[in-house]
């Protein structure tokens, strides 16, 4: 089911209706991304991130080594003391 339609300008152009720009939340000013998978063009909102994004930005070399509830409590109270330590 189409959701809207457009016509392209002379000058290749298009206007994005107004369905579409309130469900993708975009606005003048707005970046589009447009993608070809399979024989269609898919057109989203620049900016969004998968989680999967975010997570290899935050660790490019793998995720950090798995703790115990007892090593992160302790690394908390050596920190706590080093943090308020006096001279």
């Amino acid at each position: 089911m189409t959701l809207a339609q457009s016509k392209l300008t002379a000058q290749g152009q298009i206007s994005v209706p107004v369905e579409v720009r309130k469900r993708l939340g975009i606005g003048p000013g707005s970046v589009l991304e447009w993608d070809e998978r399979d024989g269609e063009v898919i057109v989203r909102r620049a900016g969004r991130y998968t989680w999967s994004d975010v997570r290899r930005a935050l660790f490019p070399q793998g995720p950090p080594a798995a703790r115990t509830a007892d090593e992160l409590n302790e690394a908390r109270r050596t920190y706590v003391r080093r943090r308020h330590a006096r001279g």
